[in-house]
């Protein structure tokens, strides 16, 4: 059994999500809620498989639940549920820990297989996602990012979403110590002096 807890202040999403999870014989849903705030005490108490997070509720937002909270739950896996297709949205949730991002106009059948696929190690992705996210590894390729490491890039991901060396130890669990190494070879790779200057020329921003 797949245990779930889904966080979305619409009652009527919050309604259909619950009734769709209720039918399936290997989902087992623990309880939904309409506020993060709510939701992160469970999740944190109840430690579930699955979070279905919403972006935009009351309070804190589903992204800065997930980044608070995801120390503290290492065997849950959160899935993003929003009508958001930005690239900064996308990637402050990849960023925060999701590890799965579906939009709302997603159909039922999918939600349900994005739920068993996060579950077996995947990262569900609506296809407009999917498309942005590999968009923008494409464009960040053209201006050097291929130069760096795997994990260098995941150090400058957070790095440009304004994570401190402790966070950004935390989010791939290794030591504040190795990151300041990772963080000095792209400086090296790159040719530049400071933090501004490798997130300008590897991300554009200006």
């Amino acid at each position: 059994m797949i245990s779930v807890i889904v966080a979305e202040d619409l009652p009527e999403i919050r309604n259909s999500l619950v009734r769709l999870l209720q039918q399936q014989d290997d989902i087992i849903l623990l309880s939904a809620f309409p506020n993060a705030e709510e939701a992160s005490a469970e999740i944190i108490l109840a430690q579930p498989d699955i979070v279905i997070m919403d972006i935009n509720m009351p309070g804190m937002n589903g992204i800065e639940c997930i980044r608070k909270i995801k120390d503290d739950c290492r065997s849950t896996q959160f899935m993003i549920f929003t009508i958001y297709e930005n690239d900064e949205k996308i990637f402050d949730a990849l960023a925060a820990g999701a590890s799965g991002y579906l939009l709302k106009k997603t159909p039922p059948e999918k939600i349900i297989d994005a739920i068993k696929e996060l579950y077996n190690g995947g990262s569900p992705m609506s296809s407009q996602i999917a498309r942005k996210v590999i968009g923008h590894f494409k464009e960040t390729k053209q201006q050097g990012h291929d130069d760096l490491t795997n994990k260098e890039n995941e150090v400058l991901l957070l790095l440009s979403k304004g994570f401190l060396y402790k966070e950004i130890a935390a989010q791939l669990s290794i030591t504040v110590g190795t990151v300041t190494q990772h963080i000095h070879r792209i400086y090296e790779k790159l040719h530049v002096a400071n933090r501004t200057e490798a997130i300008n020329k590897v991300f554009g921003r200006k």
